[in-house]
């Protein structure tokens, strides 16, 4: 650490600054989300947005001794609050998560070993938060950005394919108008049954109203009840001390209503609804110039470059969430909407060719 007696460098003291204004920002982040949480996630919260600000304090303490504690945050850590103050999702949590993962207080000489440790620390708590809200938006989250992803990519292809058969603008559109309606209709009914049947799956591999360390009234033999617990995977001497503890003075337990368990699947008909919009809004967007009045080349090149973009965008937001690098989930959507588009457009040019 630099001694408090030698005059730092003005590069080390910019770095304190940079470092005290992003612990500033990010317990405020930490404060934003926690209003707008309850019980555990709000406390849990609260307590990160200490943690950094006893941080901030140990750079507020070098800076009070070379030259005050004026302080201007990374645009990272600034982009972060902002998303707080608007959003206050899962998507924040999950950004906190790849922010905490990159502290660079390791490497940092003039951060403690603690507050690189808490640092590390951080991420997992973060981590572990951000895996909550994943996990209760994950049924109708992965509807939607299927269903985006497959009306960007299938309604291009098929537009590519008809344009490179030689028809005209207007079969063209129509094509691709008759292909958003029938896709989306037909990815909505999907994810109905899809998850319908999910559900159904999950209540058959579990035990319903005779779920037996649930109800302490039932007269249960220990070695018939030992046995369900070697089912689930138990070692016999584990099943067996379960087993009794959970018919020795057991509170009674009621069930809350409306709830099977299977909430994290989500419902078949949100599911449904959400599949059919985001494939429809997908699918909406090659078509869009030709509903412009742009026809021949200039509409397919428009076409490609706003569906990139929108791959390019839910690639980044699904990287995001899931804690990966947005850059390369996003050019990974980008490479394969463009080569199925490619392959389409191909053979339609062939096609159109064999006709003429």
């Amino acid at each position: 650490m630099t001694s408090t007696g030698a005059a730092p460098e003005r590069s080390t003291v910019r770095r304190w600054r940079r470092h005290l204004a992003d612990e500033r920002l990010e317990a405020s982040v930490y404060r934003e989300l926690a209003a707008r949480r309850q019980g555990e996630e709000r406390e849990i919260l609260l307590e990160l947005a200490d943690a950094e600000g006893r941080h901030a304090a140990h750079w507020e303490s070098l800076l009070a001794e070379h030259g005050g504690a004026r302080a201007r945050a990374s645009l990272r850590a600034a982009l972060l609050a902002q998303l707080a103050r608007r959003f206050g999702s899962v998507f924040v949590l999950a950004l906190a998560q790849r922010a905490e993962t990159r502290s660079p207080y390791a490497d940092d000489p003039d951060a403690t070993q603690t507050m690189a440790a808490d640092e590390q620390i951080h991420a997992e708590v973060v981590r572990g938060l951000a895996q909550r809200g994943r996990e209760q938006v994950s049924g109708t989250f992965r509807a939607a950005v299927f269903g985006a992803n497959d009306g960007l990519v299938s309604n291009l292809a098929l537009v590519l394919g008809v344009a490179g058969s030689g028809a005209e603008s207007s079969t063209v559109l129509l094509t691709g108008l008759a292909g958003l309606l029938s896709g989306a209709l037909s990815m909505g009914a999907g994810e109905y049954i899809s998850v319908r049947s999910q559900r159904e799956l999950l209540a058959a591999s579990t035990m319903g109203a005779g779920h037996v360390d649930a109800y302490p009234y039932l007269d249960v033999d220990a070695n018939e009840l030992a046995l369900v617990y070697r089912a689930r995977g138990m070692s016999a001497e584990g099943a067996r001390d379960h087993a009794a503890a959970q018919l020795r003075d057991r509170p009674p337990y009621e069930r809350p209503a409306g709830d099977d368990g299977h909430d994290l699947v989500g419902t078949g008909w949100s599911a449904a609804l959400s599949s059919f919009a985001f494939f429809a809004s997908g699918a909406l967007v090659p078509v869009l110039p030709f509903l412009l009045g742009l026809s021949g080349t200039a509409a397919l090149l428009v076409a490609c470059v706003l569906v990139g973009g929108a791959l390019l965008l839910t690639g980044a937001t699904v990287g995001m969430l899931s804690g990966a690098p947005p850059l390369r989930r996003a050019l990974r959507q980008l490479a394969v909407g463009a080569g199925a588009a490619s392959v389409t457009y191909a053979l339609g040019s062939a096609f159109g060719a064999t006709v003429g």
